[in-house]
C-alpha cells in the first residue's frame, strides 16, 4: 500500500486557547510531519497560490466567503504523482464546519477511484463538523473511512495518538 500523506496547514495567528495566537507551525503541520516520518510516506504541503491574510479575523472572513461561493482557490503545483498511491491521510484546520476550500482545490485533482481517504482535522472543539460527510458527498469514488480530531492547542502532544489512528484508518 502506498500512502501519501497532504494536508494544509497555517501558521502565524491562529485561534486557541480562548484567543489568538501566534503559531511559528500550523497544527496539522505538525500531525501530518510526524504521520508521514512514521509511516514513510510521501508528504505534500497544500499551498495556495494566494497567500491568506495574516490576520486571524480576515483569514477566517475570506474562508467563509469562498466556502459560500463553493470556491475552488488555486493551489502551488505541481501535485503529487498519484499513480500507485491508494491511501491519503487528509489533514487540514476546521474552517466553518469543514475543511478549507484549498483542499477540495487538491483533491479535485487527484483521480480517487479506490483510494482511502482518513481525514486528520484540527479544530479547538468543532470536532470533524460537517467535513467526513461533505468528502463523502464531494468524491463518492473514494473510500472515506473514520476521521480523527485533534484540538489544534494539543498537536504537539498528540502525535502518538495521531500515528496509532492512521495505522488503523488504513489497515
Amino acid at each position: 500500500m502506498s500512502t501519501l500523506v497532504a494536508y494544509y496547514s497555517r501558521a502565524g495567528q491562529n485561534y486557541g486557547n480562548g484567543g489568538v495566537i501566534d503559531l511559528p507551525k500550523g497544527n496539522t503541520e505538525v500531525l501530518a510531519e510526524a504521520i508521514a516520518a512514521d509511516l514513510g510516506a510521501d508528504l505534500f504541503k497544500i499551498e495556495t497560490v494566494e497567500p491568506y491574510p495574516t490576520d486571524y479575523f480576515a483569514t477566517t472572513d475570506q474562508a467563509k466567503r469562498e466556502l459560500r461561493e463553493n470556491a475552488r482557490p488555486a493551489i502551488q503545483g505541481p501535485l503529487p504523482n498519484m499513480e500507485g498511491v491508494d491511501a491519503i491521510v487528509l489533514g487540514y484546520p476546521n474552517w466553518w464546519g469543514t475543511m478549507p476550500m484549498a483542499v477540495k482545490t487538491f483533491l479535485d485533482g487527484c483521480d480517487l477511484t479506490g483510494v482511502t481517504i482518513a481525514p486528520l482535522c484540527t479544530n479547538e472543539g468543532s470536532g470533524l463538523g460537517n467535513s467526513v460527510s461533505d468528502l463523502r458527498r464531494t468524491y463518492p469514488a473514494a473510500n472515506v473511512v473514520e476521521g480523527l480530531s485533534v484540538r489544534g492547542t494539543d498537536a504537539a502532544r498528540s502525535t502518538g495518538r495521531a500515528i496509532s489512528w492512521a495505522k488503523k484508518a488504513l489497515a
